[in-house]
């Protein structure tokens, strides 16, 4: 019989083929046992059990030491849904946490889903319930035992002792999944702050989480530490902040704004230390703690006032008559007046058909006398004859252009850095602006509204108040901060940095003077002190509706020791309201108290109310 040689080829193409598929085979096992540990962790999530350990966040006082914020134990229920599957009486374990069977079943069920749960994994732990009580604790606690694959993490949550400084503080919340992918530091079901100090200090509040490393049998019962505890990790508690703010004076600050939309900042002129800040409406931060958390925070976001809202920091307003003073400090730093320049006022400016009205005051005024009386016509011939002087400025946008730069000195138009998210530059103009507004087409005369404060200018109260800080220290300011001291960790150095502006210390000489005349004869006579010298400026913002009420001032004139804005929304003149609540806010700080007829002034402005229509909230 003829061999079949076909046949015998055919063996080494099938032998052939069969060491392919092998080595294959091999390299696909050394990719997933040796170069890839998905399996070890799979392996290790069945031997092991990571207990986190978190640490106490830092606390929170006052510059004086009176406790704001602090710690509370609270408790998380987590589960292990390989341990859980099947040996728990559902019923039992509902009552015992006080929830229904469809809660129950709607969160396990997210729990396994990855959309909302990534790196779920059901050999690990996993958040089924949190932040319960102690009373809630102790009664799931005695009946824990008969709940297999179910844990107790201890943990805290943040308690705030008293209603005001909210707006400061902030809280903390859950983390969101682009927080966890932000940062690894975090994983489902940790905390987070996610306003105020509680989220620009995060990382120095938080301190760093412990581990312990626990061994589990076959059944995934814990057998004890692994290593007795070699590789267990202790938790590093968060870092105490000091806040700069004086918690009785944020109180009556927030007193005084009862019933009105505005806000009141004040800061310590020689360290740029936030004093108090004040927005309104505000709410009680305590309200924003534990699973109510979500609840209210989505009421405060669809209430029509926004009390969520810092306008301190993220309210831009026209600063009205309280920026006569960085007009009258450019013009004499520029040589477009003297100390001795006087110009004509008969109820306001008349140039070329264009009239800015004014009230009734003496005729002609030179600068100190004219910052004492507000008067709107000095202000406007300054800048009319700025913007128009072709001897030192070559045309109208180079003169505008040096004008922002003296602005920009002074802090406005760019953010001025404080150590909370969220603050607004508001506007200055420049020549380009106006160029593209008026196609090149304008003068003096066109924006003359900016030199009182109207128009295209827009500050925060902090710029306003920062701008009052400056003027006490002669041309210089500090970038404004709510946190004075860190534990064990200093200040950022920029907080410690002077900022010169570009306006002579001559000048501002000039402009304290006026600002004093301002409360011994002008419009801030209401703030005047027997026993302390105050200066101080009023403002009054046009508006769409009833005029803004502006006041800043600081005290006492020599050595200052606190600048305050005041800016309540349609309260009128300066003087109706801005005047008397940063007079009252100057003596609680400088005295410690206020008199008895200061006391009964104060509470006369706590019951007065705005009326206020919510179309345009």
């Amino acid at each position: 019989m003829q061999k079949d040689y076909g046949l015998e080829n055919r063996r080494y193409v099938i032998a052939g083929v069969a060491i392919v598929i092998v080595t294959i085979y091999i390299i696909r096992l050394f990719t997933l046992q040796i170069m890839s540990d998905d399996y070890k962790k799979n392996a290790d999530s069945n031997a092991f059990l990571k207990k986190i350990d978190y640490p106490a966040r830092g606390i929170i006082t006052d510059r004086n030491g009176k406790l704001l914020v602090y710690n509370q134990n609270s408790y998380d229920i987590m589960v292990v849904m390989n341990e859980e599957k099947g040996r728990i009486d559902t019923l039992d374990f509902c009552q015992s946490l006080g929830i229904t069977k469809e809660f129950f079943i709607k969160r396990m069920e997210e729990i396994k889903d990855r959309n909302k749960n990534p790196g779920y994994s059901r050999f690990t732990q996993q958040l089924f319930m949190s932040q319960l009580s102690e009373k809630e604790f102790s009664i799931f606690q005695e009946k824990l035992y008969r709940f297999p694959g179910f844990y107790v993490q201890r943990r805290s949550v943040r308690q705030y002792t008293t209603p005001y400084a909210a707006h400061i503080l902030g809280d903390v919340a859950e983390v969101s999944q682009s927080d966890i992918e932000d940062d690894s530091y975090y994983q489902p079901g940790d905390y987070i702050g996610k306003l105020g100090v509680e989220k620009y200090y995060e990382k120095e509040l938080r301190g760093e989480k412990g581990v312990q490393i626990m061994l589990r049998d076959a059944h995934g019962r814990i057998q004890g530490r692994y290593l007795d505890g070699k590789l267990n990790r202790s938790p590093i508690a968060g870092k105490d902040l000091t806040l700069s703010i004086d918690s009785k004076l944020q109180a009556l600050g927030e007193r005084l704004l009862e019933g009105k939309i505005g806000s009141i900042v004040a800061i310590e002129p020689s360290t740029g230390e936030i004093l108090c800040m004040v927005s309104s409406p505000s709410y009680d931060p305590r309200i924003m703690t534990g699973r109510k958390r979500g609840k209210m925070h989505a009421a405060l976001s669809k209430n029509p006032w926004k009390p969520l809202l810092n306008r301190s920091i993220m309210g831009v307003y026209p600063p009205g008559s309280t920026f006569k003073t960085t007009q009258g400090l450019t013009f004499l730093s520029e040589g477009i007046i003297t100390p001795s320049t006087a110009f004509p006022c008969c109820h306001g400016f008349y140039c070329k058909g264009l009239h800015v009205g004014c009230h009734g005051h003496s005729s002609p005024v030179s600068l100190v006398p004219a910052t004492g009386t507000s008067c709107n016509a000095f202000f406007c011939w300054g800048l009319y004859y700025m913007m128009s002087n072709r001897k030192k400025y070559k045309n109208v946008q180079e003169a505008m252009n040096t004008w922002r730069d003296y602005m920009v000195s002074m802090g406005f138009g760019y953010k001025l850095g404080i150590d909370l998210y969220g603050e607004k530059r508001g506007l200055i103009p420049n020549a380009n602006y106006y160029d593209k507004a008026y196609k090149g087409l304008w003068n003096g005369l066109t924006i003359i509204s900016i030199s009182i404060g109207q128009g295209e200018v827009l500050l925060t109260p902090l710029q306003i108040a920062n701008l009052c800080a400056t003027i006490a220290n002669r041309g210089y300011y500090y970038t404004p901060h709510v946190v004075r001291k860190i534990k064990d960790t200093p200040l950022d150095p920029r907080f410690n940095e002077r900022h010169y502006t570009k306006a002579s210390k001559n000048a501002y000489n000039y402009i304290v003077a006026g600002m004093r005349r301002a409360v011994t004869d002008g419009t801030c006579r209401g703030a005047n002190n027997a026993e302390y010298l105050v200066c101080g400026k009023t403002g009054t913002a046009q508006n769409h509706g009833h005029d803004h009420s502006i006041f800043m001032g600081f005290a006492p004139m020599d050595n200052p020791r606190i600048a305050v804005s005041v800016y309540v929304e349609n309260g009128g003149f300066g003087a109706d309201y801005g005047v008397p609540i940063g007079a009252l806010i100057m003596e609680q700080y400088i005295k410690g108290k206020l008199s008895p007829s200061s006391e009964t002034k104060a509470s006369e402005f706590q019951h007065r109310r705005i009326g206020y229509g919510t179309t345009d909230r």
